[in-house]
């Protein structure tokens, strides 16, 4: 059975910074993307940055140049990197790790204030 953990959440200043982890267990595929998501008070929830087990990456363009996504294959364990952070970047962030099917961890606040 697949498990997804979400860390590293919190409470953190504008202009701080934190670092997440996921860390995703129990597939005997691996994992061929995994990718950060999240979810504001009131709104959808929104893709934040990917990662193939290749390495490649794509990110949201309202966290180009402050979020750095990264991964260690061999844990099966992804990091987002968050600096500058905005309070508009409040919000509820999901890790999802993709095998055979879409995994989804419980997910984890980030409140960043002003």
């Amino acid at each position: 059975q697949v498990q997804v953990e979400e860390s590293g959440g919190g409470l953190v200043q504008a202009g701080g910074s934190l670092r997440l982890s996921c860390a995703a267990s129990g597939s005997v595929f691996g994992f061929s993307r995994m990718g950060w998501y999240r979810q504001a008070p009131g709104k959808e929830r929104e893709v934040v940055a990917e990662i193939t087990s290749g390495g490649r990456t794509n990110y949201a363009d309202s966290v180009k140049g402050r979020f750095t996504i990264s991964r260690e294959n061999a844990k099966n364990t992804m990091y987002l990197q968050m600096n500058s952070l905005k309070p508009e970047d409040t919000a509820v962030y999901y890790c999802k790790a993709v095998d055979w099917a879409t995994n989804w961890g419980q997910g984890i606040q980030v409140t960043v204030s002003s």
